[in-house]
């Protein structure tokens, strides 16, 4: 019989589950796995931190709904790539991370690169993690992995692999077959009677909202989520990874999470019923705070996972099942429902999804300073007008907010950004792995100068692999989110570590490669970004911004900065509040 060793079964194995595409960074313990990979017409995609091709894979998988992998080496290796797996993992990305490791035969030996336990170490930020000890195992066990990854909530995975596993040489009679390998995603469906209840529920509001996100993304469900929402007459608000679910044209799309506040902030007008697909309660859907969703709103939730719903809200319907199906059985439960008539309610509420330009109506388009909203804004429409149905790529704390404003993504997986854990300097990773993805898409990167400066040397991952990335930084010499929330405690004399320098990215990205411009009036900024796309290479523009503005998300984060003394204001969480001994205690 055939002799094989691990790398090449492992190789095989992905190959077999659909995998054409890896991100990595060479490492010898690996060196099997790379030359199965080229075996097995597996393209391997290497950047120039185990961080970036960890949110490359990440970024692969956002935008196409696949799995993304991830190969990178022990010790340093794989501690590099921990934020990239919780990064996935938090936002429910199907990512496999597979990690090489020192030889099991010398364990307690203080070889190189090992020392300690790396699958104790990934175990709490993983979905699941495994070291694999005999190669006979490795297909059955990467087979395992997928379907940890890809079914049920998504998530990332960890294998491990050590170097004498991964070379070992076995009979290919002794290896176990790679049974249980996921052929698509399971979709359990609500009962009968959880459809009509769930019908009934949102029949019965005056003013009632639909929820999505990314277990909408992964369903799959976009033509039976715009037939239901036309069926009921419901608007349906997004969170970004769902945008593109239902087109931004939409008549019942009213944006992001955040309109169902501005509503009652600009209108007096609240939802009192909503469904929730497919997004977990928490942060982005405001928290415990009643700002997005009143205290004595009523949900209902759908979610693959039972343990997410009811997460930091009552909810008074609860339904187990993938989001398609459940839109699915809607459809058919309220085919012959007497819906009211919401039109008023649905026209308020799509009518807000554009506040911003309401907001930044007093911008100058002629300041000294360009206005962050107003550059991104250029960026933005100039990339939408010009490209194909572009992929944006978001990074940085306030820079990925001004410009998410902006976009209109008309599929999923056309906005890629920040999630639960709050990464910055995702962005090249990413738009590396979207790249790759999409040869035929242009992807449009924008970030901060601070944010930018953490994977800067991705130019050359981008140039080298000949990625006609267009990477947009917005330039203000501040960490914006942060001096801005310094400011509101504090005030503008206790500004600390929060300052940068007027830094020249452009003449940074120029030395590696790219096309570069710097760019400081916002009435060059369209042409120089026609350029930038035409250039067909990977490009940097240095775009010079005010860094005055605020953008309204980083005061809201501080949940009322300098609202008294009842209360220790604190950036980004529920402020503390604070217990006094009544008088004369």
């Amino acid at each position: 019989m055939a002799m094989l060793d691990g790398g090449e079964l492992l190789a095989r194995t992905l190959k077999a589950a659909g995998v054409e595409e890896a991100f990595a960074l060479h490492g010898g313990h690996l060196e099997a796995l790379f030359q199965g990979c080229v075996n097995n017409q597996i393209r391997l995609t290497d950047t120039r931190h185990e961080a970036a091709a960890g949110h490359a894979a990440d970024g692969y998988a956002r935008s196409t709904g696949k799995l993304g992998v991830c190969i990178v080496t022990s010790g340093p290796g794989f501690t590099n790539v921990i934020s990239a797996v919780l990064n996935a993992q938090l936002d429910a990305t199907p990512t496999l991370f597979i990690v090489g490791a020192p030889p099991l035969r010398e364990v307690e030996t203080n070889p190189l690169q090992g020392g300690f336990d790396q699958i104790a170490m990934i175990t709490p930020a993983a979905k699941w993690a495994h070291r694999i000890t005999n190669p006979e195992r490795i297909p059955v066990l990467t087979a395992q992995a997928i379907r940890m990854a890809t079914t049920g909530r998504p998530g990332a995975v960890v294998l491990e692999l050590p170097v004498d596993v991964l070379h070992m040489p076995v009979d290919a009679a002794d290896v176990w077959p790679a049974h249980g390998m996921p052929r698509g995603r399971p979709r359990p469906a609500p009962s009968a009677d959880e459809a009509a209840r769930l019908v009934a529920f949102l029949a019965g509001a005056e003013r009632p909202a639909i929820m999505i996100g990314g277990g909408a993304r992964y369903a799959e469900c976009g033509a039976a989520l715009a037939r239901f929402a036309e069926l009921s007459g419901i608007p349906v608000v997004s969170n970004t990874r769902a945008r593109g679910v239902l087109d931004p044209d939409h008549r019942l799309n009213a944006g992001a999470f955040g309109t169902l506040g501005v509503i009652g902030a600009l209108q007096g007008l609240q939802a009192d019923r909503v469904l929730i697909l497919g997004a977990r309660l928490g942060l982005l859907t405001g928290g415990r705070s009643p700002g997005m969703l009143p205290t004595d709103v009523r949900i209902a939730q759908v979610d693959i996972e039972p343990e997410e719903i009811g997460r930091v809200r009552d909810v008074e319907l609860s339904v187990c099942a993938d989001v398609g199906s459940a839109l699915e059985a809607l459809l058919a439960a309220g085919a012959d429902a007497a819906w009211p008539d919401w039109s008023a309610w649905s026209g308020a509420l799509v009518g807000l999804r554009s506040a911003d330009e309401m907001m930044f109506a007093s911008a100058d388009p002629a300041a000294p300073m360009m206005h962050p909203y107003l550059a991104a804004k250029a960026v933005v429409q100039t990339a939408q007008g010009k490209a194909r149905d572009p992929i944006f790529v978001l990074d940085g704390g306030e820079a990925a907010s001004w410009a998410e404003y902006h976009v209109r993504a008309r599929r999923p997986g056309s906005l890629l950004t920040h999630g639960y854990l709050g990464c910055l300097g995702i962005g090249q990773g990413m738009a590396v792995g979207a790249q790759r993805a999409h040869p035929d898409r242009r992807v449009v990167h924008v970030t901060g100068d601070g944010a930018v400066g953490f994977h800067i040397q991705e130019f050359d991952t981008m140039v080298r692999h000949g990625l006609p990335i267009v990477t947009v930084v917005l330039n203000n010499f501040v960490w914006g989110m942060s001096i801005h929330g310094q400011d509101a405690m504090y005030g503008p004399n206790r500004r600390v570590i929060t300052e940068l320098a007027d830094t020249s990215y452009d003449a940074v990205a120029a030395a590696f490669g790219c096309y570069a411009e710097r760019v400081e009036r916002l009435a060059d900024l369209p042409a120089a970004m026609e350029r930038a796309l035409a250039s067909g290479r990977p490009a940097c523009l240095n775009v010079l911004v005010d860094g005055e503005p605020i953008l309204p998300a980083t005061l809201a984060l501080l949940g009322g900065a300098g609202g008294g003394d009842d209360e220790i204001v604190i950036p980004y969480y529920e402020n503390i509040p604070i217990r006094r001994s009544p008088a004369g205690a």
